[in-house]
């Protein structure tokens, strides 16, 4: 095995145990990136002499006695929304050219104190702002997208061109791309991690959490990025667990919840078979499976929308008045769009949001330890593609953002994990929904999956 191909926590014990270094550990990422990325379009930015200069940093830290810790020397891919100091930091968007910040956002931050060795900027949709990162491929397929707005993310792991990622999700971003290209991501509890110094699509919805390729690899990245920041209010001062301990739980007495509706409405026949043998596997290795009516399933998108298009155009008011010509036009439309929202619906919105949190918390208080459904109706969609036709015709954002909405508006921590691949190969996504700061059983839960996936660990064959 390359040492690109490695997960991270492969990769970081190779190197505690000195059977590899992080140079030759980020000299085979930066090989790889080279290799595969004008075809794929991951990164907007390699730091290469940067990744090459943390690496022989780390390498000496760690011959002096000064471990930092599983991720020490292991390569990570920043999604372009966060900063990084002295590093290109754009949004993918012509309106934040040339921008170099002078400090990190906290993840950022976090993850250099762990020794991390961040090798680029991934692409975002523009400021978060959609779901299919139109610069970048589906490495599974490159005639697909690689989904949003985290989607360079996503691809870069999938390609093997990090070892773990950084994602933001405001209405999926994640998720999505974690499910169309076949890793995992967490979006966690909302307060749970820190968003200082990540640009804003929607401060109530907005949440940034880790992407990798195996459940272990989410957990160990969440160790390190989780925790109270004064800086940003957001946050909540919860004692951090240790995310690995319950990795290798058993499903004997946890009972999941299987959505009656909503979750599974104008679906993929591949992807509702796949989820749904998810759900006869989980119940044969010891849980109890029951059928649940998820909260007010009609108010979920009105909400969402509500909320996140008032806000995105609230914080980029100033910038749409300045240089509206430099954004995107699907940006742009939104933006506009956003600005037309009365302040009561926003308001409404807001109680819709309530409700629904109650709702939810009413179904968690009937016992069940988590809520298991696709992560998206849908594969990766073609690029170009504009809508989906199983059952009613529904246009990709809304197809990918239904799904992935309850999350967000709850605030509920939310699992991606691979589940399964359709007919032409392309990867589907199972997601869990677990109560409030439980990302630990969450993260059980996916991991217990994972040892029962016959597809789990398939690479897509990207020369």
């Amino acid at each position: 095995m390359k040492p690109y191909e490695m997960n991270a926590l492969q990769a970081g014990e190779a190197i505690r145990s000195k059977q590899l270094s992080p140079v030759e550990l980020v000299d085979s990422v930066l090989e790889r990136i080279e290799a595969v990325d004008g075809r794929v379009g991951a990164y907007v930015t390699v730091t290469a002499d940067l990744a090459r200069a943390a690496a022989a940093t780390a390498a000496d830290e760690i011959a002096a006695g000064r471990y930092r810790g599983p991720l020490h020397g292991v390569s990570v891919g920043v999604k372009d929304l966060v900063d990084t100091a002295g590093v290109l930091t754009t949004s993918s968007s012509r309106t934040m050219a040339g921008n170099v910040p002078t400090s990190d956002g906290a993840v950022v931050e976090r993850l250099r104190e762990a020794g991390a060795v961040m090798v680029g900027k991934t692409q975002t949709h523009e400021f978060a702002f959609g779901v299919i990162t139109p610069t970048t491929r589906n490495p599974w397929n490159l005639d697909h997208i690689p989904g949003g707005s985290s989607g360079g993310s996503g691809a870069a792991l999938a390609a093997g061109m990090c070892h773990l990622a950084i994602g933001t999700d405001t209405g999926g971003s994640i998720r999505i791309p974690s499910a169309v290209n076949g890793v995992v991501g967490l979006k966690p509890t909302y307060g749970r991690v820190s968003r200082r110094g990540i640009a804003s699509l929607s401060w109530s919805l907005d949440h940034v959490g880790p992407m990798a390729r195996t459940v272990a690899d989410v957990a160990a990245m969440l160790q390190v990025l989780a925790g109270y920041d004064r800086a940003d209010p957001a946050t909540v001062a919860e004692p951090v667990p240790d995310y690995s301990a319950q990795l290798t739980r058993d499903l004997a007495g946890v009972r999941l919840g299987l959505p009656r509706n909503y979750f599974f409405d104008n679906t993929d026949p591949a992807v509702e078979a796949a989820v749904r043998a998810a759900a006869e596997a989980l119940a044969g290795a010891g849980a109890e499976v029951v059928e649940v009516d998820v909260p007010l399933p009609a108010a979920y998108m009105p909400a969402e929308y509500a909320l996140f298009m008032s806000e995105a155009s609230a914080y980029h008011q100033r910038r749409l008045r300045d240089q509206a010509n430099h954004f995107e036009p699907d940006v742009r439309l939104l933006l506009e769009a956003g600005e037309m929202i009365l302040a009561t619906d926003y308001i409404k919105a807001l109680r819709v949001r309530t409700l629904l949190q109650a709702g939810w918390r009413d179904l968690f208080a009937t016992g069940l330890d988590a809520v298991i459904a696709p992560t998206l109706p849908n594969v990766a969609a073609k690029v170009g593609q504009e809508q989906f036709t199983h059952g009613e015709p529904e246009a990709i954002i809304d197809s990918y953002v239904r799904t992935s909405a309850p999350g967000n508006l709850t605030g509920l921590p939310a699992l991606s994990v691979p589940c399964g691949f359709s007919d032409d190969g392309l990867p589907i996504g199972l997601q869990i929904i677990g109560k409030p700061f439980r990302e630990a059983e969450v993260l059980g839960l996916g991991a217990a999956w994972e040892r029962l996936n016959p597809a789990a660990g398939r690479v897509p064959e990207l020369a």
